[in-house]
Protein backbone atom coordinates (compact mmCIF):
# COMPACT_ATOMS: atom_id res chain seq x y z
CA UNK A 1 0.00 0.00 0.00
CA UNK A 2 1.23 3.37 -0.78
CA UNK A 3 1.97 5.93 2.13
CA UNK A 4 -0.71 8.36 0.41
CA UNK A 5 -3.37 5.17 0.73
CA UNK A 6 -2.50 4.46 4.21
CA UNK A 7 -2.56 8.43 5.20
CA UNK A 8 -6.40 8.00 3.76
CA UNK A 9 -6.70 4.97 5.76
CA UNK A 10 -5.80 6.59 8.86
CA UNK A 11 -7.68 9.44 8.11
CA UNK A 12 -10.89 7.24 6.96
CA UNK A 13 -10.52 5.22 10.55
CA UNK A 14 -10.64 8.40 12.62
CA UNK A 15 -14.71 9.34 12.44
CA UNK A 16 -14.26 12.74 13.27
CA UNK A 17 -11.59 13.62 11.12
CA UNK A 18 -13.31 12.00 8.11
CA UNK A 19 -16.40 13.69 9.16
CA UNK A 20 -14.26 17.32 9.34
CA UNK A 21 -13.06 16.37 5.61
CA UNK A 22 -16.25 16.69 4.35
CA UNK A 23 -17.46 19.37 6.34
CA UNK A 24 -14.73 21.79 4.52
CA UNK A 25 -15.29 19.82 1.02
CA UNK A 26 -19.22 21.24 1.55
CA UNK A 27 -17.57 24.79 1.55
CA UNK A 28 -16.49 23.90 -2.28
CA UNK A 29 -13.57 26.14 -2.25
CA UNK A 30 -10.92 26.01 -5.15
CA UNK A 31 -7.72 24.35 -4.53
CA UNK A 32 -8.75 23.49 -1.15
CA UNK A 33 -7.44 21.94 1.53
CA UNK A 34 -6.76 20.92 5.62
CA UNK A 35 -3.25 20.33 6.24
CA UNK A 36 -0.61 20.49 9.16
CA UNK A 37 -1.19 19.11 12.44
CA UNK A 38 -4.64 17.65 10.94
CA UNK A 39 -2.44 15.46 8.96
CA UNK A 40 0.52 15.17 10.65
CA UNK A 41 -1.06 14.11 14.46
CA UNK A 42 -3.20 11.46 12.98
CA UNK A 43 -0.22 9.85 11.32
CA UNK A 44 2.22 10.06 14.22
CA UNK A 45 -0.77 8.77 16.79
CA UNK A 46 -1.10 5.84 14.26
CA UNK A 47 2.45 5.09 14.04
CA UNK A 48 3.12 5.35 17.92
CA UNK A 49 -0.29 2.68 17.84
CA UNK A 50 -2.64 4.81 20.01
CA UNK A 51 -6.30 6.17 18.62
CA UNK A 52 -5.84 9.58 17.79
CA UNK A 53 -5.46 12.47 19.79
CA UNK A 54 -8.20 15.43 20.25
CA UNK A 55 -8.09 17.61 17.84
CA UNK A 56 -6.17 20.52 19.78
CA UNK A 57 -5.20 24.37 18.34
CA UNK A 58 -6.22 25.43 14.97
CA UNK A 59 -7.76 23.12 11.62
CA UNK A 60 -5.59 24.41 9.00
CA UNK A 61 -7.43 24.70 6.17
CA UNK A 62 -5.86 26.33 3.12
CA UNK A 63 -7.41 27.23 -0.16
CA UNK A 64 -6.59 29.42 -3.35
CA UNK A 65 -8.12 32.23 -5.56
CA UNK A 66 -6.37 34.70 -6.62
CA UNK A 67 -9.62 37.10 -7.42
CA UNK A 68 -10.69 36.34 -3.75
CA UNK A 69 -7.80 37.67 -1.92
CA UNK A 70 -9.14 39.87 1.15
CA UNK A 71 -8.81 38.91 4.55
CA UNK A 72 -12.68 38.94 5.14
CA UNK A 73 -13.37 36.20 2.49
CA UNK A 74 -11.32 33.85 4.81
CA UNK A 75 -13.37 35.03 7.96
CA UNK A 76 -16.48 34.77 5.84
CA UNK A 77 -15.66 30.90 6.01
CA UNK A 78 -14.35 30.29 9.06
CA UNK A 79 -17.60 31.29 10.00
CA UNK A 80 -19.42 29.22 7.57
CA UNK A 81 -17.29 26.32 9.64
CA UNK A 82 -17.68 27.80 13.00
CA UNK A 83 -21.99 27.06 12.54
CA UNK A 84 -21.44 23.58 11.18
CA UNK A 85 -18.65 22.68 13.69
CA UNK A 86 -18.61 24.90 16.69
CA UNK A 87 -16.46 23.44 18.87
CA UNK A 88 -13.68 23.69 16.39
CA UNK A 89 -11.17 26.42 16.00
CA UNK A 90 -10.95 26.91 12.09
CA UNK A 91 -8.08 29.19 10.64
CA UNK A 92 -8.97 30.00 7.34
CA UNK A 93 -6.08 31.04 4.68
CA UNK A 94 -6.43 31.91 1.07
CA UNK A 95 -2.47 30.83 0.09
CA UNK A 96 -2.78 33.43 -3.09
CA UNK A 97 -2.08 36.14 -0.69
CA UNK A 98 0.05 34.48 2.44
CA UNK A 99 3.29 34.88 0.39
CA UNK A 100 3.31 39.08 1.47
CA UNK A 101 2.73 37.81 5.17
CA UNK A 102 5.34 35.57 5.01
CA UNK A 103 7.93 37.57 2.64
CA UNK A 104 8.00 34.71 -0.29
CA UNK A 105 7.60 34.95 -3.58
CA UNK A 106 4.00 34.25 -4.73
CA UNK A 107 2.93 30.94 -4.45
CA UNK A 108 0.89 29.38 -7.88
CA UNK A 109 -1.36 27.27 -5.91
CA UNK A 110 -2.12 25.98 -2.16
CA UNK A 111 0.39 23.06 -2.66
CA UNK A 112 3.23 25.18 -4.10
CA UNK A 113 2.52 27.30 -1.00
CA UNK A 114 2.95 24.22 1.43
CA UNK A 115 6.66 23.99 0.25
CA UNK A 116 7.78 26.76 2.54
CA UNK A 117 5.78 25.64 5.60
CA UNK A 118 8.70 25.09 8.38
CA UNK A 119 9.34 21.18 8.38
CA UNK A 120 8.98 18.32 6.11
CA UNK A 121 6.26 16.40 8.12
CA UNK A 122 3.86 19.70 8.32
CA UNK A 123 4.19 19.91 4.51
CA UNK A 124 0.81 17.34 4.21
CA UNK A 125 -2.63 18.28 3.67
CA UNK A 126 -6.24 16.02 2.43
CA UNK A 127 -9.53 16.79 1.29
CA UNK A 128 -12.01 14.59 0.49
CA UNK A 129 -13.59 13.83 -3.18
CA UNK A 130 -16.80 12.66 -3.44
CA UNK A 131 -18.27 10.44 -0.25
CA UNK A 132 -14.92 7.84 0.01
CA UNK A 133 -12.62 9.83 -1.85
CA UNK A 134 -9.63 11.24 -0.47
CA UNK A 135 -6.52 13.26 -1.60
CA UNK A 136 -2.76 13.57 -0.23
CA UNK A 137 -0.83 16.64 -1.10
CA UNK A 138 2.34 16.45 0.15
CA UNK A 139 4.90 18.98 -1.92
CA UNK A 140 7.78 17.90 -0.16
CA UNK A 141 7.36 14.64 -0.33
CA UNK A 142 5.88 11.58 2.96
CA UNK A 143 9.00 9.77 3.49
CA UNK A 144 9.52 11.98 6.58
CA UNK A 145 6.02 12.45 7.92
CA UNK A 146 5.59 8.45 7.56
CA UNK A 147 9.36 7.28 9.02
CA UNK A 148 9.15 9.50 12.19
CA UNK A 149 11.32 11.96 10.97
CA UNK A 150 11.23 15.87 11.70
CA UNK A 151 13.23 17.94 9.75
CA UNK A 152 13.27 21.64 8.74
CA UNK A 153 11.56 22.05 5.07
CA UNK A 154 14.42 23.65 2.93
CA UNK A 155 12.76 27.07 3.22
CA UNK A 156 13.66 26.75 7.27
CA UNK A 157 16.73 25.34 6.69
CA UNK A 158 18.71 28.62 6.29
CA UNK A 159 18.01 32.47 7.80
CA UNK A 160 14.47 30.69 9.01
CA UNK A 161 15.80 28.13 11.10
CA UNK A 162 15.33 29.34 14.22
CA UNK A 163 11.71 29.32 14.09
CA UNK A 164 11.50 25.25 13.01
CA UNK A 165 14.08 24.87 16.33
CA UNK A 166 11.81 27.41 18.27
CA UNK A 167 8.27 25.49 16.91
CA UNK A 168 9.89 21.65 17.74
CA UNK A 169 10.80 22.80 21.39
CA UNK A 170 7.64 24.61 21.92
CA UNK A 171 5.25 22.48 20.40
CA UNK A 172 6.39 19.36 22.77
CA UNK A 173 6.37 16.98 19.85
CA UNK A 174 8.99 14.87 21.12
CA UNK A 175 7.26 14.16 24.15
CA UNK A 176 3.88 14.00 23.05
CA UNK A 177 5.60 11.44 19.84
CA UNK A 178 9.00 9.66 21.61
CA UNK A 179 9.82 7.58 18.67
CA UNK A 180 9.84 10.72 16.53
CA UNK A 181 13.57 11.57 15.64
CA UNK A 182 15.18 14.67 14.55
CA UNK A 183 17.55 15.58 11.79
Amino acid sequence: MSAASRIGSILRADPLRWHLLDVVRILDLPDCWIGAGFVRNAVWDHLHERSASPLTGDIDVIWYDRARTEPAEDRKFEAMLRLAEPSFAWSVKNQARMHIRNGDTPYSSSVDAMRYWPETATAIAARRQGLEGFEIAAPLGLDDLMNLVLRPSPHFSGEKRAIFEDRSQTKGWFTTWPLLRRT
